[in-house]
């Protein structure tokens, strides 16, 4: 994949809009995202969603008319649909995917938001044309941010950018749970980390931990009460915690690959005793060098 500008620009710049102008994409933004779209190769573990852009036009501002955010979202001119099939890794797979879309999207000019379990599942199926045997797991508003010369935009701008982040300690560790990983000795995965650290998560979680052993990086959830998977389940939303995992991945690879950093993702659970009940195993960056 390539993007516009460095990855770890884009990571830094992006911020989750809810409100949005009423002009459409213009013609060479729309044009190079779906450029991107179509280029998209499968995901770490070999799945290959399908994604689309669903958006007005100047000649057809009728285009989203049924497509709702349950008051979420804002004056937004398009969505970023995607769809994916069975598979063990899939949801991770889509996070990732879905993830790069987004950062090509902010180096674009684009104004996006990630919405999992906000958004009318039917509607959005009927619309994509959703396949037997595929999911809609999120879609992503996409559109120009609104400015923030009024009281509504500006406060939009504070909720967006007001998350805090959890710190290092809570997040990395050094061959196991409970021994925290200094910022300082993760040498050059430093930023490959901090990118991780800044991403976007469901109801800002940040579920994933991960635990340097030797040259390779384990990657793990840890689940909140309502994140569980049965909850999950019976709510009839995709499991958003491993869709975060696949956000992480994102985020750690191509800033990783960025600084020329290479290596590969497998599923090699290290037997690590894990940090809670709620925590689980999830994949392994093993590094090249």
């Amino acid at each position: 994949m390539h993007f516009c500008k460095p990855v770890t620009e884009l990571i830094r710049q992006r911020v989750s809009t809810r409100r949005y102008l009423p002009a459409p994409i213009d013609d060479e933004g729309r044009g190079s995202l779906e450029d991107f779209l179509s280029s998209i190769p499968p995901g770490p573990f070999g799945t290959l969603p399908r994604f689309g852009l669903v958006a007005a036009s100047e000649e057809n501002s009728d285009a989203l008319r049924g497509l709702g955010t349950y008051g979420f979202i804002k004056g937004a001119t398009g969505y970023i649909v995607g769809a994916v099939g069975p598979g063990e890794k899939n949801l991770e797979d889509f996070g990732y995917l879905m993830e790069a879309i987004i950062l090509q999207a902010t180096g674009l000019g684009l104004g996006t938001c990630w919405l999992g379990g906000t958004f009318t599942k039917s509607r959005f199926a009927t619309r994509f044309g959703l396949r037997d045997g595929e999911e809609i797991p999120a879609v992503t508003s996409i559109g120009y941010a609104a400015g923030r010369t009024n009281a509504p935009d500006a406060l939009s701008g504070q909720v967006a950018r007001s998350h805090p982040r959890l710190p290092w300690e809570a997040l990395f560790f050094d061959g196991q749970f409970g021994n925290p990983l200094p910022e300082e000795a993760a040498r050059e995965y430093s930023t490959a980390l901090e990118m991780v650290r800044l991403g976007p998560s469901a109801s800002n979680k940040q579920p994933w931990r991960i635990v340097r052993d030797g040259g390779s990086w384990h990657f793990s959830i840890q689940r909140s009460l309502f994140y569980r998977t049965r909850t999950l389940r019976l709510a009839g939303i995709a499991d958003m915690p491993r869709l975060d995992v696949g956000i992480a991945m994102c985020h750690f690879e191509l800033s990783a690959r960025e600084l020329g950093l290479h290596g590969s993702w497998r599923v090699a659970d290290p037997g690590l005793e894990l940090h809670g009940a709620r925590t689980e195993y999830s994949a392994t960056w093993v590094s090249e060098s």
